[in-house]
């Protein structure tokens, strides 16, 4: 059987969907007890279902006829609702059972946020189980009991289960582990796995329900969600409902036929007896449903529902009708005849999926929808060509509902008269009875003539309600501008909200009417009004991707960064969007890009959690504090832990280069180095070393990144390990390239050849090299370590913050000090903030002048950072001021050299310098010199000229290498790699190795 096949067949069958144990349960504590979870292992019949349970029991359960087990959660079986997405935790596509609210136009939850009671209680939700499937209505939640699940949750302890093949990763057989997650085991099997720690230190992932598999038995259960059992699905229930005593089935026709006080003593028991109920005996309901103890739940047409013992109800034979919504026998299906009167379904996602190979759906069948239309043709697959609103479209036979006369008769040629007039009446035009219905119909279409005569008669509301929404709305929606002017000269309440709290506003933004947004603004609509998910029309914009909106509503004072339910602004959606021009648009506005939706991410975490390479760097361009980078949420992780975490290579190169705070620790202490080690992202890790990351930060267990490293070693991974003859691949990693790019020995060897120490000891006191099985791989730890110049890694900034402070704006703390105040010669602030400085804040001296630090005019390399005394000008560095006896700006001779560090106020070692000899020995000669004394003056002057020059020459020959290619040793280095070692571009763009020290060139960065 091939992948596919075998994929299909999980689906179909359930195989690995976890399951309770469900109403006709009669097998006392085989499953632990009440909520306890297991797996469907396969199907023994189409009648019997084998169960392996959390705590290591199987057996044989019934799936048909009797239902000993509810559907707790069908993801880890591969089922998606391809199209969709959880409206609250933004899940796409929706895995497992989907839930969709019967109140709100499409809205939808996953099962996690359903049983998590997201979205409104009273709300009652349709259920679905599989794409495509029969939609199960709900009752609210609010009415509904709840139990708590438990087995393998986070927390439960673990051992080896029934399906175990991973040899002694636990330590051996009876060692324990703990769940810390559970995961998925692939991208086609959500939540069908759990990452455990074991007692001996060791940490992976193991199966429980992916293809079935138990790899784990749990002897102390940990706690799952509270769920609402009632709203599971039974496992194998096949169409809209169980089985019931008496063969009751939900959407059979039922009577009471008994005497009055027979009926009022079956009750006793099973829901009691109102005098409510005497309707009941005087009228046909339906079975709406069956509950766990078999009585039945009945609706009538006054809308009340009743529970009933199954005694006192007699089942009524078929009729030609059908329950409206619920699917007709396969012998009703035919019944059908040219001439039949027919309703078409309500349900527009249900009749989309009814008409899939019957003629499909189009958008202009829309208004056909509840219709009553009249059969004309039907052909040989029982399709039906029904004439309906004018038109005559091919329907599904299960999609529409078979009417009969008041009568009860059928329509035939004897009672042609009667025919004839009842088509009449479901035909005729609507008269001006409705006349809302009229006007919101002609501003949906744009007819605005049409409107004006609606408004015009006298019962007419221009704020009218019609199918939940005002003509203003409509007309909103749909862009008629020249319906707009006339409701609102008519005073339309640009403020009427529809059923979601949409506003007209929100519907010009769903529409992409800019134009409709600006004529409601000018009419001065609230362009911060909030629906009931509390967005903006700026979100539903942004969510939308309509740009013009988006810009038109920023510019006319909306709000950039409200918050929704969710607490995402819209700076979130438009980088979950990746709509770049957006979030450009929302920055210019000054958008808050610190502001954290419900989850604690903020603008930057959510980038980075994206993957959004582009959305980041625009926000790095515009962080309001530099120390935003480094932000964290409640749990410790800043945006570059969750780029670490979830393999963003590019989001986590461009937080590097933006100074982010490599070593910041979250609440287990771990870095980023330890979390793209633990997850085996290779070209993280190598990102990290590279850039100066501490690789011996210990986290809350004591374990280094080399620990974790190791910590996930495998037999394979030696096998590969011995394949690579290479060591100095593997020592930059570029050994993971090939056959395994997650090898964590050649993560290991990385961080030992960079100085990674191999004797530091966790809290339980082993070292790196106690967690490695292999002595082969010992071997070549000790070989990395001791070998570094395989593969040196430079820096390219130091590891520590050492002289930061020193150098930081005493005044916003963001920018570098760059300015020098006179008369005390101090550094103190940056250059913007200069200005508003009146005393020095190091000696609290007046300021009387400032003067803006720059480039150092000998090498143009570095800022100037070196004081000359006396003329107190800083216009060379630290590398090029001993080369200077007179100041290059005023030509002044230099008596003294003031480091920057005490410039700004800290300590640092002052230089003299003496002046020439010669020019002290013409200033000190008593009389005229001679000739040998000129001479010999001369030699001296010669001597120390030379040795000047030489030395200066030096100096000079310093600079140009490093300012020259050290290629072609003739033009200027302007390409640096990420090694930091540089060429000139001619000569970079043709090397795809490093000249210096021989790493691969993986990316050119030129410099201007």
């Amino acid at each position: 059987m091939d992948g596919a096949s075998r994929n299909t067949r999980f689906k179909m069958e359930g195989v690995g969907s976890r399951v309770i144990r469900g109403p006709h349960w009669k097998w006392g504590k085989q499953d632990g007890g009440e909520g306890h979870v297991g797996t469907v292992r396969n199907f023994e019949s189409p009648e019997e279902v084998v169960i392996v349970w959390d705590n290591g029991t199987a057996a044989n359960y019934r799936c048909a006829g009797a239902y000993d087990l509810r559907i707790l959660d069908s993801a880890p079986t591969g089922v998606k609702h391809e199209g969709t997405m959880c409206d609250t935790c933004h899940q796409q596509p929706i895995c497992g059972i989907r839930w969709k609210c019967a109140a709100c136009e499409n809205f939808d939850l996953c099962s996690t946020c359903y049983h998590g009671d997201k979205h409104i209680l009273r709300h009652r939700f349709h259920r679905m189980t599989t794409p495509g499937s029969e939609r199960v209505l709900m009752e609210p939640r609010r009415k509904s009991k709840k139990i708590t699940v438990r087995g393998i949750f986070p927390g439960a302890k673990v051992v080896r289960g029934v399906d175990w093949q991973w040899e002694d990763q636990d330590g051996g057989g009876g060692r324990r582990g703990k769940v810390n997650e559970v995961q998925d085991w692939s991208a086609a099997s959500p939540r069908s796995a759990a990452y455990v720690v074991w007692e001996n230190g060791s940490k992976n992932l193991y199966r429980v329900g992916y293809e079935g598999m138990a790899d784990l038995k749990v002897v102390q259960d940990g706690k799952g969600m509270n769920v609402y059992k009632e709203h599971l699905p039974l496992l194998g229930e096949q169409g809209p409902g169980i089985c019931g005593p008496h063969g009751l089935q939900i959407g059979d026709q039922v009577n009471v036929d008994l005497e009055f006080e027979i009926v009022q003593s079956l009750q006793h028991g099973h829901g009691g007896w109102t005098d409510s109920m005497r309707e009941c005996l005087s009228s046909t309901g339906s079975v709406v449903g069956i509950d766990e103890d078999h009585d039945i739940v009945v609706s009538y047409p006054s809308g009340n529902r009743w529970t009933f013992n199954p005694a006192v109800l007699t089942k009524l034979p078929l009729s030609t009708s059908s329950v409206f919504g619920n699917r007709a026998p396969q012998s009703q299906q035919c019944q059908f005849a040219v001439g039949d009167l027919v309703q078409i379904c309500t349900d527009v996602e249900r009749i989309k999926i009814l008409q899939k190979g019957h003629g499909e759906w189009a958008e202009a069948m829309a208004p056909t929808l509840g219709k009553v239309g009249r059969v004309q043709q039907i052909y040989h697959d029982n399709d039906l060509k029904v004439e309906v609103c004018g038109t005559s479209w091919t329907y599904n036979p299960l999609a529409v509902t078979k009417m009969a006369p008041a009568d009860g008769s059928l329509p035939d040629s004897s009672n042609g008269e009667q025919l004839s007039a009842l088509l009449k009446k479901l035909f005729e035009t609507h008269v001006p009875g409705d006349v809302n219905e009229e006007l919101v119909k002609a501003a949906a279409n744009g007819d605005a003539q049409k409107c004006e005569d609606a408004i015009m008669i006298s019962e007419a509301d221009v704020n009218g309600i019609f199918s939940g929404h005002t003509a203003l709305q409509a007309a909103s929606r749909n862009g008629h501008i020249d319906v707009i002017k006339i409701l609102l000269n008519h005073h339309a309440d640009v403020e009427m909200e529809d059923k979601d709290g949409d506003r007209a506003v929100h519907h010009a933004a769903f529409g992409d009417e800019p134009g409709v947004v600006e004529l409601l603004a000018n009419a001065g609509a609230d362009l911060n009004a909030r629906n009931k998910r509390r967005q903006t029309a700026l979100h539903i914009a942004v969510n939308k991707g309509h740009a013009g909106v988006v810009r038109i509503l920023l510019d006319r004072g909306c709000h950039p960064s409200l918050q929704d339910s969710e607490g995402d602004t819209p700076l979130h959606d438009a980088i979950s969007k990746k709509r770049d021009d957006m979030l450009v648009l929302l920055l210019d506005r000054n958008a808050d890009i610190t502001l954290t939706n419900n989850d604690g991410f903020n603008a930057l975490h959510h980038a980075a959690l994206r993957g959004n390479p582009s959305a980041m760097s625009t926000l790095l361009s515009r962080l309001p504090r530099r120390w935003v980078v480094d932000e964290k949420k409640d749990d410790g992780y800043s945006a570059l832990h969750l780029a670490a975490l979830n393999n963003h290579i590019e989001v986590a190169e461009l937080l590097v280069h933006h100074e982010a705070d490599i070593d910041l620790q979250n609440v287990n202490l771990q870095t980023a180095l330890h979390l793209a080690v633990e997850r085996q992202h290779t070209q993280i890790v190598r990102l990290l070393v590279r850039e100066g990351a501490n690789l011996n930060i210990a986290d809350k267990d004591g374990d280094t990144p080399l620990h974790e490293a190791l910590r996930h070693h495998t037999l394979s991974q030696i096998r590969q390990l011995q394949d690579v003859q290479d060591v100095g691949k593997l020592l930059v990693g570029l050994g993971s390239q090939g056959a395994d790019k997650k090898s964590s020995a050649s993560i290991a060897c990385l961080l030992a050849a960079n100085g990674a120490n191999l004797t530091i000891k966790n809290k339980k006191g082993q070292t790196p090299l106690d967690l490695c099985p292999d002595p082969n791989l010992l071997k070549t730890l000790t070989q990395c370590q001791k070998d570094k110049e395989v593969d040196h890694v430079e820096p390219r900034r130091p590891n520590s913050t050492e002289g930061v402070a020193m150098d930081e704006c005493l005044v916003c703390s963001d920018l570098r000090r760059d300015t020098l105040f006179s008369p005390c010669n101090h550094v103190a602030c940056c250059s913007i903030c200069a200005p508003r400085v009146k005393k020095c804040l190091i000696c609290r001296q007046q300021v009387s002048a400032r003067t803006k630090i720059e480039e150092c005019v000998v090498c143009s390399c570095k800022r100037s950072s070196v004081l000359f005394k006396p003329c107190n000008h800083i216009v060379a560095c630290e590398n090029c001021a001993p080369l200077m006896k007179k100041c290059v700006d005023c030509r002044v001779q230099i008596e003294k050299i003031i480091p920057y560090s005490v410039c700004c106020g800290g300590i640092g070692k002052i230089s003299e310098v003496k002046p020439d000899t010669v020019h002290e020995s013409i200033a000190s000669a008593p009389e005229p010199m001679t000739t040998n004394s000129c001479q010999l003056m001369n030699n001296g002057s010669r001597d120390t000229s030379t040795y000047d020059l030489e030395k200066l020459q030096q100096q000079l020959q310093d600079i140009k290498e490093q300012t020259m290619c050290p290629v072609c040793l003739d033009r200027l280095k302007n390409m640096i790699f990420l090694c930091g070692h540089g060429t000139c571009q001619m000569c970079g763009d043709k090397m795809s190795e490093c000249p210096i020290c021989r790493k691969s060139v993986e990316k050119r960065i030129l410099l201007y």
